[in-house]
């Protein structure tokens, strides 16, 4: 009877907070949605500079994805992903741009040798931009879930892809872009 109970009392515990991850992982900016402007401190190549959101919108969409933690084996891997892609985002007006709550210095290292110099990354250890897009990761508010917004010129979030793997960020960003490139321009 012991055993029947705590094992009813794991599982309870289990699907609690199975729920409680859901509800944290869904709330996200939505398509439709005014996307929060910023500017941080970001690297590009090592070369630290002010990332300003409202700057780089005005030159075309803007790919901005939050991920958990520079030099971790799924960041290296997105930041590898959307290295290689960097020709395919400009070729559809678009840039891209990472943030994380990592320090500024571990970032100038990241991105140059995971981003490969390709695009910027930007330091947010205060996790205020984090927050105002509702990507922080359930459970730990200061570290970024792995959350890909694609934020039209107007400042629009026109897409939002949530998910903890780094296989599909790239490919349905990219997607989003193209769709968004074919609605826009054939109007």
């Amino acid at each position: 009877m012991k055993r029947n109970f705590a094992g009813r009392m794991r599982a309870a515990a289990l699907g609690a907070g199975l729920a409680a991850y859901a509800l944290v992982a869904f709330a996200t900016l939505k398509p439709g949605e005014r996307a929060p402007s910023f500017v941080a401190q970001a690297s590009l190549g090592g070369n630290v500079y002010n990332y300003s959101l409202a700057d780089e919108l005005k030159k075309g969409p803007v790919v901005l994805y939050f991920y958990p933690a520079a030099f971790t084996k799924g960041c290296t891997i997105e930041a590898h992903e959307f290295a290689e892609a960097v020709d395919q985002y400009k070729a559809e007006g678009a840039t891209v741009i990472g943030v994380s709550h990592d320090d500024i210095d571990t970032l100038k290292r990241f991105s140059v040798s995971e981003c490969r110099s390709k695009f910027p990354v930007a330091a947010d250890a205060g996790s205020q931009i984090i927050k105002s897009y509702d990507a922080s990761m359930p459970m730990k508010a200061s570290m970024a879930n792995r959350v890909s917004y694609v934020i039209a010129p107007d400042g629009t979030v026109i897409y939002e892809y949530t998910s903890l793997s780094p296989e599909k960020h790239v490919a349905n960003t990219l997607q989003a872009l193209r769709e968004w490139n074919a609605k826009h321009h054939a109007q």
